[in-house]
């Protein structure tokens, strides 16, 4: 199980790459209806019906304020779970395009640079990825549904 924690699912948002670490990930679906919700942040696509169970849907590219995410034959959901105080939470992340699986070891992950007195979207961000002349933006899934993304989608945390 070690090996596994070293393990991100890596995908792009525009031009930019990013990781999320695999034991957070249920699963990968491609194109599915999405139920629009009024009265929902904007970055809240909707909800999708998974299988029979009910789960919010967040444009990734929204939530980071940097478009808005164009659905292709590429674009996918990443289907991931968080632990809360009243037990799992289970959300979908559009992105728009799901790359590959890669093995990124602690020694190859930099802190969060920092810019004057504060960290660069320290909010969302776990560390900075290196992998042979790439950059890849590790994310922390925890704090980018928060209690306030949850809140917002009508999620008890």
């Amino acid at each position: 199980m070690a090996a596994e924690e070293n393990k991100y699912l890596i995908f792009t948002l525009g031009k930019e790459t990013y990781g999320i670490p695999i034991l957070k990930i249920k699963a990968i679906e491609q194109q599915m209806d999405i139920t629009p919700v009024p009265g929902t942040p904007g970055f809240v696509k909707g909800i999708m019906n998974l299988r029979g169970k009910i789960i919010p849907v967040i444009d990734l590219k929204e939530k980071f304020f940097i478009g808005e995410s164009d659905m292709t034959s590429k674009t996918c959901i990443i289907i991931v779970d968080i632990r809360t105080e009243s037990g799992n939470q289970t959300n979908g992340l559009m992105v728009d395009e799901v790359s590959e699986v890669l093995d990124i070891s602690e020694g190859y992950i930099e802190p969060v640079p920092k810019y004057g007195n504060t960290e660069i979207d320290q909010e969302f961000m776990s560390g900075i990825g290196k992998v042979r002349d790439r950059v890849i933006i590790l994310l922390d899934i925890q704090k980018i549904l928060s209690i306030e993304s949850a809140s917002a989608v009508g999620v008890d945390v």
